[in-house]
């Protein structure tokens, strides 16, 4: 419950944190050049769109070169959703027809928010998820599976901000590739600068790792982990665009976090203070106009933890595929 609380209020605090940038913001019209980019400040893009979210976790082995991959059973999800200017609002459901479970079921919450006002792209993460296993297909630190190994106990929350400035929008638009409520009608790219900030923990009811390969881990007897990160960061993005109507658009930045992460186990309690890499990433491509929109996109985010118990990392990547038919209405 206490790391419940921890999350929740760091949750607030980044939200108010982007209402003081969205405010300030707000009071600047920006000037957009119409040969570059179209938007629609009185039209309603409205979507249907398939979805699948991904929050694996993986756990390096100490002594050599073998991983436990932890994974989630992600539901395929159908949905509707509606943007207007900088604000998004999606609602999902993961039907049966669309899933097969595997592995155990997976419980949680998991909301990623992608808003881009003038000059910014803001990306905020909720994920809170529980039940994992392990794939027998994968190596899986030499465990040989024959089934699934289901980890029901096994959790992962995080939440994080990443603001970073856009200074070339006034020709390149995120809105136009992510959100389609912009067109997008003339190749332009941006640099990207500005920094993140996450706060995560992975608990389970025993260690990690399993028995069996305990040896080959220098995380075992760890059952609960928590780290913050902090950092800067730079990046690119450029948006291909292909007979006025097709696009292609990639977006990387390059973060360079400080990192404080500490374990508890059946050792005590550990912690260790390290400066570790990331990146945030975007891709997207389809057909727009200044009627309709069809896409596929992928957004995602790279978050490393160090490892007391070991000088190697945790991975922690979460991020989101779909596919989006958007339609813009006029509501004027």
């Amino acid at each position: 419950m206490k790391n419940n609380q921890v999350c929740f209020r760091i949750g607030i605090m980044m939200y108010c944190f982007l209402a003081i940038i969205l405010d300030s913001n707000a009071q600047k019209k920006m000037s957009v050049d119409n040969g570059y980019y179209i938007t629609y400040p009185d039209k309603l893009a409205v979507r249907l769109f398939l979805s699948q979210k991904f929050a694996p976790f993986t756990l390096s082995s100490s002594i050599n070169k073998e991983e436990l991959n932890y994974k989630t059973n992600s539901k395929l999800i159908l949905g509707i959703g509606a943007t207007y200017k900088s604000v998004t609002l999606n609602l999902g459901y993961g039907f049966s027809f669309l899933n097969k479970d595997k592995g155990g079921k997976t419980k949680g919450l998991d909301l990623q928010l992608h808003i881009y006002p003038d000059k910014w792209g803001i990306d905020l993460l909720g994920s809170f998820r529980k039940g994992y296993y392990l794939d027998p297909k994968d190596v899986n630190g030499g465990l040989n599976l024959a089934t699934y190994y289901q980890r029901p106990d096994l959790k992962r929350d995080i939440v994080g901000l990443s603001v970073f400035r856009v200074p070339n929008s006034n020709k390149f638009s995120y809105r136009a590739a992510i959100t389609q409520n912009d067109w997008q009608t003339k190749s332009a790219g941006s640099l990207l600068y500005g920094g993140e900030a996450y706060y995560g923990l992975v608990e389970g009811d025993s260690a990690l790792v399993p028995a069996k390969v305990s040896s080959n881990f220098g995380q075992a007897g760890v059952n609960k982990i928590n780290f913050f990160s902090i950092g800067p960061g730079i990046g690119y993005a450029y948006t291909l665009v292909i007979k006025r109507f097709f696009f292609i658009t990639g977006s990387a930045v390059a973060t360079l976090d400080f990192n404080y992460s500490s374990e508890d186990g059946t050792n005590g309690k550990h912690s260790k203070i390290s400066v570790l890499p990331g990146s945030i990433y975007k891709a997207a491509i389809g057909y727009n106009s200044s009627k309709y929109s069809v896409s596929a996109n992928v957004l995602g985010n790279a978050i490393y933890a160090g490892v007391p118990s070991s000088s190697k990392k945790y991975f922690l990547p979460t991020g989101n595929i779909r596919l989006t038919l958007t339609k813009k209405i006029g509501l004027k």
